[in-house]
């Protein structure tokens, strides 16, 4: 629909009223509904799941189409981020948000900072997309502002040809409003519990539910240690709690995400039911650390398995845990992403302890075997030493071709020493060309950043305080800031017009007319900025 139609679909319930209304502005209202495109969070998540299920047809066609995000824990982070992505590259094409368990647990929780283990409210998960919503929405309805502020000016100055290329922009306004990937962690508690938290998420506008294998009250962060995981049977009970949400909001093509943990997970809290040899239970009992029990008489309330005709005693910890054989890690990922495709879910998320594409690709191989087109989203993660890896995995090349790299050491390659080396500089390339090389080899279709904000914030803090507090003072803030804020065109440095007073002075000459006390008058110190 046109800005015209628009204006016209607005005017007609005004018409209608006979004059009652006639201190209503036709196009006054159609701005508003144009800055307000989406009602409610299930529109953003139909809206954004659309957007998604195309990516991944295009993916599938052209591995080179993949898609990337940046975790966000605050709608501010949000906006900025998509303000951005618009100011560079034109449009927001590829470009999701990811919404972190471990930032939300870090930075949004009312006990304060928590570690990633589900401890964090549930109810912080949803109330956090609401936000990010709200501010992409925001951003939307500044952009447009803008738009009609210049609409009027060059109707003022009865230049038609501008009014025209503005009304274009207008009628051809890309939102802000982007798909997120939202963490559901483990699905704090039992399938219900995950079924209510994922019908909260996808009000708020989810349209990508992010699950794990992981048990619920023993979940830990991906990279850490002490990781246990559910039988499938369990997990998939889960699978299915976040399809039904979906499907009982109309939300049908909604995507879930089952992530495995089981590459760093060496426990399992329960032995899998079993009811034939070769089901599902009994694949996942046999990757447990078993003994042969000769003796029932050393039978001290364990639990014993039939495993090859023999009575088998799973290994069980003081915790009460049972532990896998090792050196199954990447058999146990394979069966888990196999099984997850077959029962519903619609992309692979696989936990590495590094990012080595060959170790992605020798498990995604396996399962393209039984599953094609199986796709893969993909942790870029902080908790990696990118630097320190792929200087060892360059070095580790370089030696196994019998090149000489008796000039490096391979345990200090992170020293500042060999940041202008050959090997340094092969090393950052790679890490430059990791993402495009991972999704032609590796089948990953979206790659993000779990937590490069939480980064971001700390080290430009740091920065800020190192100067400002120190010998520099004010020109620390000056100089590092807002003159950089200038000069790269940061929305933000007009901070009013950021936080919504210049759409507040729209409203206000809406409702008030000529009366309006607008706050975006001649004294208003933005204008300092309007170069």
């Amino acid at each position: 629909m046109t800005y015209q139609d628009e204006i016209a679909r607005a005017n007609a319930p005004i018409a209608a009223e006979n004059g009652r209304w006639n201190g209503i502005d036709a196009e006054s209202v159609a701005r508003m509904r144009l800055q307000n495109r989406f009602a409610t969070g299930l529109d953003i998540a139909k809206y954004t799941a659309g957007i998604m299920r195309r990516d991944m047809a295009a993916y599938d066609a052209d591995p080179s189409s993949y898609t990337q995000s940046l975790g966000c824990w605050h709608g501010f982070i949000a906006q900025q981020k998509l303000i951005s992505i618009k100011k560079h590259f034109g449009t927001t094409k590829g470009r999701y948000l990811y919404l972190s368990g471990w930032m939300v647990a870090a930075l949004r929780s009312d006990f304060g900072p928590l570690p990633d283990q589900s401890m964090h409210e549930k109810t912080s998960v949803p109330a956090l997309i609401e936000e990010l919503y709200t501010f992409l929405k925001q951003a939307d309805a500044r952009e447009l502002g803008g738009l009609f502020r210049d609409l009027d000016k060059a109707r003022e100055g009865g230049n038609e040809v501008e009014a025209a290329r503005i009304q274009n922009a207008i009628d051809n306004f890309e939102t802000h409003v982007v798909p997120i990937i939202a963490d559901i962690d483990a699905g704090f508690g039992n399938a219900e519990a995950t079924y209510l938290l994922a019908k909260k998420m996808i009000e708020a506008g989810a349209c990508a539910l992010q699950i794990e294998n992981q048990v619920s009250d023993e979940k830990q962060c991906g990279h850490q240690d002490g990781k246990v995981t559910v039988p499938h049977e369990d997990f998939l009970a889960k699978v299915r709690a976040c399809r039904y949400a979906f499907l009982e909001l109309g939300v049908d093509d909604g995507i879930i995400v089952t992530r495995t943990d089981s590459l760093g997970a060496g426990l399992t809290k329960q032995i899998a039911y079993s009811k034939e040899k070769g089901d599902l239970g009994d694949q996942y009992n046999a990757f447990l650390d078993c003994e042969e029990v000769t003796d029932p008489a050393t039978l001290r309330g364990d639990v014993v398995i039939e495993r090859d005709g023999k009575l088998m005693r799973p290994k069980r910890l003081p915790s009460n845990l049972f532990q896998f054989r090792e050196g199954t890690g990447a058999d146990r990922c394979v069966l888990d992403c196999i099984t997850s495709l077959q029962h519903g879910a619609d992309l692979l998320w696989i936990e590495t302890e590094k990012p080595h594409i060959e170790q992605i690709a020798s498990m995604v191989d396996r399962i393209r075997e039984v599953i094609p087109n199986a796709k893969l989203v993909y942790n870029n993660s902080p908790s990696f030493n990118w630097t320190l890896n792929f200087r060892q995995q360059v070095f580790d090349a370089w030696e196994a071709a019998g090149k000489d790299v008796s000039a490096y050491d391979r345990a200090k390659l992170m020293s500042v020493d060999y940041d202008g080396t050959d090997l340094a500089v092969e090393a950052d390339e790679k890490i430059r060309t990791f993402q495009k090389d991972a999704a032609a080899r590796a089948g990953i279709f979206h790659h993000l950043i779990t937590l490069p904000t939480y980064h971001t914030a700390a080290l430009s803090t740091d920065n800020l305080a190192k100067a400002y507090f120190g010998d520099e003072a004010m020109l620390g803030y000056v100089k590092g800031v807002q003159r950089e804020e200038i000069r790269q065109g940061i929305a933000c440095v007009k901070h009013q017009n950021m936080s919504g007073s210049d759409i507040g002075d729209d409203h206000k000459e809406y409702f008030a007319g000529e009366a309006a006390l607008k706050a975006g008058g001649v004294h208003n110190t933005m204008n300092q900025f309007a170069a």
